[in-house]
């Protein structure tokens, strides 16, 4: 089956590289060929391509405001960014409006063919470099904070004090709070530890001790 493929590109020179890239792939077909974001938002969705290959750096609306409408009109429509840069941002704000693969221009033709039939198949193609960048963002990403970090100040005495045995009436009183405040405090607490009782909110204070 002949994959049918739409070029965004605003230079001349790799728009007509491109174009002869993929007709000379087996399997491949070029049907479109536009040179800003407003030319491609009003013919691709009658060139009807499988694939479209979208640039960043368009003159006008961007490539990932782009992609974004683009994939309102088309939503099964897979696109992969062609690109010079590789800066961290680009990347997800490019995934975020929904595209599908992320590729540097200066990679080898043989590779962009296979990116192609990689994310026709349902892949998500990425050149190596920017697959690294995707891996560090998220080996750089603070951990979620635990249940027991999204208690209040007042939250985590409360919880203390029902760990050592005290009642509501004791908390309130060694607290200086109301029995109905107490009560409140506490069905929070269960509710952010995910717990139903004293005994399993005292089990999450000692395992994390």
């Amino acid at each position: 089956m002949t994959i049918a493929i739409s070029i965004v590109e605003d230079q001349r020179d790799m728009r007509e590289s491109l174009v002869e890239w993929l007709n000379n792939a087996p399997g491949l077909r070029c049907v479109g060929a536009h040179a800003s974001a407003e030319e491609a938002l009003r013919d691709i969705p009658g060139e009807g391509p499988d694939v479209v290959l979208m640039d960043i750096n368009l003159t006008g609306m961007n490539g990932i405001q782009c992609v974004g409408r683009l994939k309102q009109m088309l939503p099964r429509i897979q696109v992969l960014m062609l690109t010079t840069y590789d800066e961290s941002d680009l990347i997800f704000d490019s995934l975020r409006s929904g595209a599908n693969g992320y590729l540097l221009k200066n990679m080898p033709r043989a590779e962009l063919v296979a990116a192609v039939e990689q994310v026709h198949a349902g892949g998500a193609p990425m050149s190596f470099k920017i697959a690294r960048k995707v891996i560090d963002h998220f080996h750089k990403t603070p951990k979620t904070a635990s249940e027991l970090d999204q208690l209040t100040v007042r939250e985590h005495d409360i919880l203390k004090l029902l760990a050592k045995g005290y009642m509501y009436k004791e908390i309130a009183d060694h607290l200086g709070i109301s029995m109905s405040t107490v009560r409140t405090h506490i069905s929070a607490v269960y509710e952010k530890l995910h717990v139903q009782s004293r005994t399993e909110a005292a089990m999450k204070l000692v395992g994390q001790s």
